[in-house]
């Protein structure tokens, strides 16, 4: 959480990095050193497979880690995750595997990239009155990738974006080392040209498939239950947003309207198909349907008594995003003090102010607000959480014991809850702590391999614990993840000189060794490379 998008990197590739277009030409230079073209006359996904272009999504999520622009927290990441696939199964392709992550940025934006990466900045959210509303949004993603918009878009990207895209990684590298108005010059001159460029071959994009992701994703979204009144509403809301602010760089139009234009007529279409598919049940079947699996006086039920869609998480979401994406906790607490001078806080606004203060290190403030809050809300998860963190750093310690204790009995795979617990064991920084640690994360071992909060907890516990060939293995796989492969390379390499390796361990690095080696030949053949490395 402590990990910011420099200030000295220029506004203008803040705006551009986080741009659907951007990041379609990230995920797009297989190309880069063939002179000739694929043919692109034929189906897209000719271009390139699933696997390949699931490696790309994965390598454009690692580079933006990289540049500090991911915010990864288990119960964001769980929550998103959870609408994502509700809708994703309710898509035109329910079997595309699909990635939801967060932006810290509070710019208005969304995009979607190769492989199914669908990524939301904190500002959508933020904007959005309640789920259904983020769930448009998502929908409509989900449709540019079921529809082939991206990867059509991606053989835009390898006709005449490559070079772009090199010399702007290059341009951000220059940025991130550099500080001061000089750097800021010098990556605006190397950007100026092929903005332009890029810019137009989005709006072709926009343009030419807006109309059909919107379709698409309405049929999604009320397939999903979610309201489909709620892309229309969100529209409106951007488009008052884009009246009320007029001015500098903090009030421009957001980047997601910029790939997204919202016109009078847009909005009006939105009405009309929600409208329609309101005024129809969400399932072909009559109101008592019998299925012939069943015995004869069972039925399944119509779909007006069908559950609706929603996780009953939106608030608790956004305002865990409203801090964790602040500059500062301090930046957090001041703008809900500021909120508060409008109007009381509700629950889910002193949630939020509780985890600021809590981050501020205020353990005595967050539990005096969650306190109250987990009377009216026992055993909510998020509260629960919250509480436990704060117990353990205002001292009482077997008070927040005997909580996760009993939250990880109840639910010994809930990411949220072990990543939580690990992580209040490992700031205690004894043995006894560490193996703890360790012996609760090892059930999500095996669905974690791609999961960087879990790899540097899982590090953090060896480390405690008295395993350096685990920790040094999860710690490779953290600098991996986060966009820097040649850094695991040295440093499974440098684990492999241990004494102390058995068989099993160093068959075990031989092989990260082989798997991580491609992909650190790729990003050099498209010329990044990590600067640090090649120092040394």
């Amino acid at each position: 959480m402590e990990n910011r998008v420099p200030r000295s990197v220029h506004p203008l590739i803040r705006t551009t990095l986080l741009s659907a277009g951007l990041a379609l030409a990230i995920a797009a230079p297989i190309a880069a050193q063939n002179t000739k073209l694929p043919d692109i006359g034929s189906s897209a996904g000719e271009v390139l497979g699933p696997a390949q272009q699931s490696e790309y999504g994965a390598m454009t999520l690692s580079q933006l880690r990289h540049y500090g622009y991911v915010l990864d927290d288990p119960l964001l990441e769980g929550w998103l995750q959870g609408v994502g696939n509700r809708l994703a199964a309710a898509s035109d392709k329910p079997r595309q595997q699909f990635t939801f992550f967060l932006l810290r940025d509070r710019q208005i934006n969304a995009f979607a990239t190769l492989g199914g990466y669908v990524a939301t900045n904190a500002g959508l959210v933020l904007a959005a009155q309640r789920e259904d509303q983020v769930a448009s949004v998502l929908s409509h993603e989900i449709a540019h990738v079921t529809q082939d918009h991206v990867l059509r878009a991606v053989e835009r990207a390898q006709r005449d974006s490559v070079p772009i895209l090199l010399a702007m990684l290059g341009a951000i590298v220059v940025a991130q080392k550099s500080g001061g108005n000089s750097s800021d010059d010098a990556t605006l001159a190397a950007v100026t040209g092929a903005q332009s460029l890029l810019y137009q071959r989005q709006i072709d994009y926009t343009r030419d498939n807006e109309a059909e992701a919107d379709r698409v994703g309405m049929q999604t979204l009320s397939r999903s239950g979610y309201d489909p009144m709620a892309m229309a509403e969100f529209f409106t809301t951007l488009q008052s947003w884009v009246r009320a602010n007029q001015g500098g760089e903090r009030e421009r139009t957001p980047d997601y309207l910029q790939t997204h234009p919202v016109t009078v007529t847009r909005i009006s279409e939105a009405k009309q198909r929600a409208a329609q598919l309101k005024t129809r049940p969400t399932f072909s079947a009559p109101a008592a349907t019998h299925n012939p699996l069943l015995p004869g006086n069972m039925q399944l039920p119509s779909a007006a008594l069908q559950p609706v869609a929603g996780t009953g998480q939106f608030g608790w979401a956004k305002e865990r995003l409203r801090v964790l994406s602040a500059d500062t906790p301090a930046a957090a607490i001041r703008e809900y003090e500021q909120m508060r001078t409008r109007a009381p806080l509700d629950d889910a606004q002193r949630y939020g102010l509780a985890l600021a203060h809590l981050l501020a290190n205020h353990a005595a403030a967050a539990t005096e607000e969650l306190t109250p809050l987990l009377a009216a809300h026992p055993g909510d998860l998020w509260l629960d959480l919250a509480m436990g963190e704060a117990e353990a750093r205002g001292g009482k310690t077997a008070a927040a014991d005997a909580r996760f204790q009993g939250m990880v009995a109840r639910m010994p795979r809930n990411r949220a809850v072990v990543l939580t617990y690990a992580k209040v064991l490992g700031e205690r920084g004894d043995a006894a702590s560490g193996k703890r640690a360790q012996a609760i994360l090892r059930p999500l071992a095996g669905s974690s391999a791609d999961d960087p909060i879990f790899q540097e907890t899982f590090a953090r516990a060896s480390e405690l614990a008295g395993d350096p060939i685990r920790a040094g293995e999860a710690y490779a796989e953290v600098e991996y993840l986060n966009g820097r492969p040649e850094r695991a390379l040295a440093q499974l390499q440098n684990l492999k000189k241990r004494p102390e390796l058995d068989y099993y361990a160093r068959a075990r690095i031989d092989a990260r060794i082989a798997a991580i080696t491609p992909t650190v030949l790729e990003l050099r053949r498209q010329g990044v490379r990590d600067d640090k490395i090649d120092r040394q």
